[in-house]
């Protein structure tokens, strides 16, 4: 099994979480880039199965829309040809083995679930602990980049065992304690997302709320270099707009060091270049206060 230079830091980065995380869907959303990373794909899904439910939980993905999720649980998981098959497997499975790509792509599953997010070839494995189901990944390919091959099976099935051991020793926080934030908000995006300095300053000031004129102003860049950084982010963090980057902000910043630093992400993101941003940023910027009005 051969791995690029791209899917050994992923698989690094990958265990490295399966050993410090401390709670089990902090370890399911950090997972999401470097799994990406690791197998080449576009789309990540995870979700806990409730076996007294007889449903599934704790969804948390990336590059998949909020309201084809929720279609999902209100419908299209009474007609998915693939989930669970695939689930009862217990091992890492492709889509095509489930069902052949010709027939999957004649299915409303297909066609009104899957193809909304460009989801074309499919993996997933669902990690066991014993006879229960700690957590899955779903993972997708968009068309052009081909089907998975037995390489990465392999690679799902060389980290299973740990994920498994992990999701199992974990299991769920409802709320993570606030404590001393150790380290700055750009310094944990540089580490968690793998952005540059200016990349990282850049992410941060867009999920304070930042518009680009304003941050142009803050980090003393020309306004084409802030965009230069931003388009940057956007393809290292796999997301296509601002919002879906304040998400995934979010995400890297919710370890509990940074919790004090949740609040301040909480406020929207600005859509126009001419929206009032707070007077000074939180202490975790590690950038000095600046006093700011649109002109």
């Amino acid at each position: 099994m051969h791995l690029s230079t791209t899917q050994t830091r992923a698989l690094s980065d990958l265990m490295r979480l399966v050993a410090n995380s401390t709670d089990g869907n902090e370890l399911r959303e950090r997972m999401a880039l470097p799994m990406l990373d690791l197998l080449h794909a576009d789309t990540y899904v995870s979700m806990v199965w409730d076996g007294e439910r007889q449903r599934f939980g704790r969804t948390t993905a990336l590059n998949v829309s909020e309201e084809n999720l929720r279609s999902w649980d209100d419908y299209f998981r009474f007609v998915d040809p693939l989930t669970y098959p695939m689930m009862q497997r217990r091992k890492p499975t492709l889509a095509t083995q489930v069902l052949c790509q010709r027939d999957l792509s004649r299915t409303e599953f297909f066609n009104d679930f899957l193809r909304r997010d460009r989801m074309y070839w499919g993996v997933n494995v669902y990690f066991y602990d014993q006879e229960r189901c700690v957590g899955d990944v779903r993972i997708w390919r968009n068309r052009e980049r081909g089907n998975f091959d037995t390489g990465e099976i392999e690679i799902l099935s060389l980290v299973e065992p740990a994920i498994t051991a992990a999701l199992s020793r974990l299991g769920w926080k409802e709320t993570a304690p606030v404590g001393e934030v150790s380290e700055s908000a750009e310094a944990t995006l540089q580490r968690e997302g793998r952005l540059s300095k200016r990349e990282a300053e850049v992410a941060w000031l867009v999920s304070c709320g930042c518009p680009d004129k304003e941050i142009q102003r803050r980090l003393g860049l020309e306004y084409p270099t802030v965009r230069f950084h931003l388009s940057n982010a956007f393809k290292k963090l796999r997301v296509a707009n601002r919002a879906a980057l304040v998400g995934r902000v979010r995400v890297l910043l919710a370890h509990p060091e940074h919790a004090v630093a949740q609040a301040a992400l909480a406020m929207p993101v600005a859509p126009t270049e001419d929206i009032v941003v707070p007077s000074v940023l939180p202490a975790t910027s590690g950038l000095p206060p600046v006093s700011w009005t649109p002109t």
